[in-house]
């Protein structure tokens, strides 16, 4: 996965913005709260991203993920290279873990992020408490499109 890549990955998710700090790195915040940083520059690390307390302890026992720098103690990951995991797993760590910042929003923020990413659609229909309606993203890897989840395609393509 490149620069271009990661920053499709991470601008298609509902709220987010870019910003340069600390003089080359790219941030990407939710709520005015970091999600992820990697340098623009060459440097040690590729990717910082925030994991769940589980997952924690998981991923820095693989060779090429490590604690990271000033942020462990928030459960912050950093990747080495780019190499390090398949695309799609690292989507899916970038997915995770601006669901754990979103969560930590205030209701507030939360709701508007998904007053902006949701339409209702009026339906004189009741629907049962389980369903829900997803939002379509573009796939960052080619595909024709996948739930909001990204965790499959959409069964609406299928």
């Amino acid at each position: 996965m490149n620069i271009d890549q990661l920053r499709k990955i991470c601008l298609g998710f509902p709220g987010v913005t870019e910003q340069i700090q600390w003089e080359d790195d790219l941030l990407f915040k939710v709520g005015g709260k970091m999600f992820a940083i990697t340098p623009l520059e060459p440097a040690r690390l590729w990717l910082s991203l925030k994991a769940d307390a589980e997952e924690f302890a998981e991923l820095v026992e693989r060779p090429g993920i490590i604690p990271a720098p000033y942020l462990a103690r928030a459960k912050w990951i950093a990747i080495e290279t780019a190499d390090t995991l398949p695309a799609a797993e690292a989507a899916e760590l970038l997915r995770k873990s601006y669901e754990l910042v979103v969560a930590k929003l205030p209701k507030a923020a939360r709701e508007s992020l998904s007053a902006k990413t949701v339409p209702r659609k009026s339906s004189k229909k009741k629907t049962s408490a389980n369903s829900r309606d997803l939002q379509q993203l573009p796939c960052p890897f080619g595909q024709e499109t996948v739930c909001a989840c990204q965790r499959q395609p959409c069964a609406t393509n299928a």
